[in-house]
């Protein structure tokens, strides 16, 4: 059982999880419409809508039922090197999939469809919804890998069909936003983050095997890592 969380302790998280989501706010926008050369990419607001909302949704809900869990996905220095490598290459990529698409906007590479843009914004809110499923039913669910004491192998929830069901969502987000954005051509800063997930997710299972007790059953029972009968 967790440590009761101190009201010191508490008014930190709150703190420094509302810096951080409003940083994320500031980041974006320079990303989305510093590129674009305009605040007219009705695209960008539409995606900021669908993310933000949900996220601050998601930040109030947790500092309110989990704050120890908020604290968790605020962890951001990864210990083993083949990870810290990760975490560079991967905000390289996702800094280039957010840059490309208000260029595109701007230049008028692509023609993306309004209603592939619309179903791509529902998938990239559905992404965070399973994402939200996700951490309420894993108080473990660390941004970075690692494994605390007294943690336990989850197999409930989504985790009793794949292995690493935060992976999934992440990728759904991730994968639609280049549509949501009404670019083509972000696609293709965003394909190289296919083959870091799957070396993250290896990596991972390594230390699992290696120090989560009972991880190694879990293995055995439920079969795939990602995606259902694929992978």
């Amino acid at each position: 059982m967790e440590k009761k969380i101190s009201k010191g302790e508490y008014t930190k998280i709150r703190n420094d999880v509302s810096f951080r989501f409003f940083l994320l706010i500031l980041i974006l926008g320079v990303l989305f419409f510093l590129p674009a050369g305009t605040f007219c990419y009705w695209q960008a607001w539409i995606y900021c809508g669908i993310l933000f909302i949900p996220m601050l949704f998601v930040f109030t809900y947790l500092l309110k039922n989990d704050p120890r869990l908020l604290e968790r996905r605020m962890k951001m220095k990864e210990r083993e090197r083949p990870q810290k490598l990760f975490v560079k290459l991967s905000l390289l990529f996702f800094v280039a999939t957010f840059v490309v698409p208000g260029l595109d906007y701007r230049f008028k590479w692509s023609h993306v469809p309004f209603v592939v843009v619309i179903i791509a914004d529902v998938i990239v809110l559905l992404g965070y919804f399973f994402f939200f499923l996700v951490l309420k039913e894993n108080l473990y669910a660390s941004r970075i890998i690692e494994v605390e004491k007294g943690q336990k192998v989850i197999s409930t929830g989504p985790y009793r069909i794949i292995r690493h069901p935060l992976y999934l969502a992440a990728s759904l987000i991730y994968a639609f936003s280049p549509l949501a954005l009404g670019s083509y051509w972000a696609m293709l800063p965003l394909a190289p983050l296919a083959p870091l997930i799957i070396f993250r997710i290896l990596n991972e299972e390594k230390l699992l095997i290696r120090s989560l007790k009972g991880y190694k059953d879990y293995m055995k029972k439920v079969r795939y890592r990602l995606i259902p009968f694929v992978w």
